[in-house]
């Protein structure tokens, strides 16, 4: 994951935008990924993804499943294998995708959403 010490910590401009018209508010959409991520049974992925008719979507994959393999551009994923948190959290998934939004630059998500397009 790419992030910033003083990198851009809420969505701006045509991303925000994006998020808004497809769920509603930035709020919602982070509720929405926390959940996808939150919720995915065993190792894999919570990933922010461009699909082919330019529509931003959440996805979950299992393993080693990337959505790539569906024609998806992948802008932002959350890794949820047991390997990334365990060390820290131990079993507290909720816990490690709470402190992966402090370091998601924005900046860094905007740029991969223009370049999908």
């Amino acid at each position: 994951m790419q992030f910033a010490a003083d990198g851009c910590k809420e969505p701006k401009d045509d991303l925000k935008a994006a998020i808004e018209a497809k769920f509603g508010s930035v709020e919602k959409f982070k509720e929405e990924f926390t959940k996808a991520a939150a919720t995915l049974f065993g190792s894999g992925w919570a990933w922010l993804v461009v699909n082919k008719e330019g529509d931003l979507e959440i996805v979950q994959t299992s393993n080693a499943g990337n959505p790539m393999r569906e024609e998806k551009k992948p802008i932002l994923t959350c890794d949820v294998w047991e390997h990334a948190y365990y060390i820290d959290k131990k079993n507290l998934r909720p816990a490690y995708i709470e402190d992966f939004w402090k370091i998601v630059d924005w900046k860094v998500i905007s740029e991969r959403y223009t370049n999908s397009k």
